[in-house]
């Protein structure tokens, strides 16, 4: 059955037996909120790894006393070494700033010079590469709001356009996902808004959808955006996308900002033209802004942001490792990952990553990851064998 608006889900209300996991902080009793409205159990029984303590794995990105730096995003050149990173100046806003990394992450370069249009980001800027039915290789930037703009480079990086829309049209995240097609050249990005910016006139929060948009000449050019989940009782947001390990189906896990339900998932098996009704996710895979890739050995890794209504991380950067099947039957996967201990609420977590030639994966990201202080950008590097490792002892 494929998309369409449905009612409001069950009120029922499982409570699960929950793994009281040993982490590196003092455990704490964590209750479902008072308004949890979805079926599935609020907790997981998966094991946790908790690297967040190995400090040899993490990279400071950037740091400025008394500045808050948020909301990274990341891409890797084909050299499998070479990688862009860019982030507001700000809490979801502000003044885009630019790194380069020559060696997969391991060390970072000053600040380098934008465009002056890149001052005036009113979002969360986001990075991706695509190529055209000529083969032509560009990396594109977006930065939402109304109007949604884009900068384009066709020299990785050494040159920037400024930022300039795309269409009349808004969006918050924009393009968190942006997911290349069977035909060559053609991209489909993902976004979500409440009301507020689609259209640009001035307007209230009313309901959360979440929109595709087109690129039919490799990301020069986007159609207008067509709707593709809503939920009346539910708040989708913040699409993720990925492809099945066989490429036919494209599954996008959404976060749900009411905080009633678990995350939810819709899929297509015709290249987003049509989608099925939302379904909600393990409380395992429950989180804002998820982020997946392939590993090595088939399996994925997802990151996000830790909203899972009861878990002793929540709040963290966290991942999470499975099969694709287990997005689909809708089970808990292997297990999740502390990345790092977040200090201030559930301030953190927007993350890029990246899978190195040799299998470690870069998973890039802000936090207030030392108490009392702003948030800055981390890098964490990692193979999953190394955390397969760690379940045995």
């Amino acid at each position: 059955m494929f998309f369409r608006p449905i009612a409001a889900l069950s009120l029922l209300l499982i409570t699960p037996a929950f793994s009281q996991t040993k982490l590196q902080k003092a455990d704490v009793t964590i209750a479902p909120p008072k308004n949890l409205k979805t079926k599935l159990p609020p907790g997981y029984t998966i094991p946790i790894v908790d690297i967040s303590g190995e400090t040899q794995r993490q990279v400071i990105v950037d740091r400025e006393p008394g500045q808050y730096l948020g909301h990274p995003t990341t891409v890797l050149l084909d050299d499998q070494t070479t990688m862009l990173t860019v982030y507001p100046k700000g809490h979801g806003r502000g003044a885009i700033v630019y790194k380069r990394s020559y060696d997969g992450g391991k060390t970072w370069s000053e600040r380098l010079p934008t465009p002056k249009s890149w001052e005036t980001s009113q979002e969360v800027p986001t990075l991706h590469r695509v190529v055209d039915a000529a083969g032509k290789k560009r990396i594109i930037m977006f930065s939402g709001l109304h109007p949604i703009r884009m900068a384009v480079t066709e020299d990785d990086g050494a040159n920037w356009s400024e930022l300039n829309p795309i269409g009349n049209f808004g969006g918050i995240v924009a393009m968190g996902t942006v997911i290349d097609l069977k035909t060559p050249g053609h991209y489909l990005a993902f976004f979500h808004d409440d009301g507020r910016f689609i259209r640009g006139t001035p307007a209230k929060a009313w309901r959360f959808w979440v929109y595709t948009t087109l690129s039919k000449d490799g990301g020069l050019t986007w159609s207008a955006p067509t709707p593709i989940a809503m939920l009346p009782d539910a708040n989708l947001c913040e699409p993720g996308a990925l492809r099945s390990p066989d490429g036919k189906q494209i599954a996008v896990l959404l976060r749900e900002n009411s905080r009633k339900y678990n995350s939810f998932v819709i899929f297509s098996n015709d290249e987003g033209q049509t989608w099925t009704e939302p379904k909600e996710l393990p409380a395992a895979l429950t989180g804002d802004r998820h982020v997946a890739k392939y590993g090595p050995d088939g399996r994925l890794f997802i990151t996000f942001r830790d909203t899972t209504h009861v878990s002793p991380t929540k709040g963290d950067w966290v991942g999470w490792v499975g099969k694709y099947d287990d997005i689909i039957n809708g089970t808990e996967g292997q297990y999740r990952i502390r990345i790092m201990d977040n200090t201030k609420g559930a301030d953190c977590t927007y993350p890029g990553v990246e899978l190195l030639s040799d299998g470690t994966f870069v998973t890039t990201t802000y936090g207030h990851w030392t108490e009392g202080e702003p948030a800055y950008v981390v890098s964490v590097r990692f193979k999953l064998e190394e955390l397969d490792a760690k379940l045995k002892r």
